[in-house]
C-alpha cells in the first residue's frame, strides 16, 4: 500500500554558520522542537526525522558529543534516539564539525505528537565546543491509507 503523508514540519534554530557561539554543556541543551498533527493518520504510522548542529572548537581534541531525540505525547517524554559522535582530532587551530543524525520511530497512535532534539558534552573536558549554528530538527509522518470510512 502506498505511504500517505501525514505532516511535516522543520524546527530551524539556525540557518547560518557562525551565527551565534554558544558553549556546549553536560545538560542537553534544546535546539529543535516540532509537533505534529497526526489525528488523520492511517494505520502503520511511522515518523521520519533528521537533526543537525554544528560545533566549533578553539583546539582540535578528541570531544565525544551526543544527540539526542525524545518523542512527546500526551506529556510523556520518551528518548527515541541517542547518538554519540566524536569531534575529530585534527592539525588546525580552529576546527568547525557538523553532526547530522537520521531515524524512524513508530509512534503508538496520537492526534498530535511532539519531538524534540538535545545536543550535550560529557563532564570534566579541558575544552569545551561552541555550538556555532546551524542547526535543525525535521520530521515526516507517513501512515498507510486512512480507511475510507476515517477520512
Amino acid at each position: 500500500m502506498p505511504n500517505f503523508l501525514v505532516d511535516s514540519q522543520v524546527s530551524q534554530g539556525a540557518s547560518f554558520a557562525n551565527i551565534f557561539s554558544v558553549p556546549a554543556t553536560t545538560t542537553p541543551a534544546l535546539f529543535g522542537t516540532l509537533g505534529l498533527n497526526t489525528a488523520d493518520a492511517g494505520p502503520n504510522l511511522h515518523v521520519h526525522f533528521s537533526a543537525t548542529v554544528t560545533l566549533s572548537s578553539l583546539v582540535s581534541v578528541l570531544v565525544p558529543v551526543t544527540i539526542t531525540v525524545v518523542r512527546i505525547i500526551n506529556g510523556v517524554s520518551t528518548t527515541i534516539y541517542t547518538a554519540t559522535e566524536s569531534l575529530p582530532i585534527g592539525g588546525a587551530l580552529l576546527t568547525t564539525d557538523v553532526f547530522t543524525i537520521s531515524g524512524i520511530d513508530v509512534p503508538p497512535a496520537a492526534d498530535f505528537i511532539i519531538y524534540q532534539s538535545f545536543v550535550s558534552i560529557p563532564a570534566g573536558l579541558a575544552v569545551i565546543p561552541n555550538r556555532v549554528g546551524p542547526e535543525s530538527l525535521q520530521a515526516v509522518a507517513y501512515s498507510d491509507a486512512p480507511l475510507a470510512d476515517e477520512v
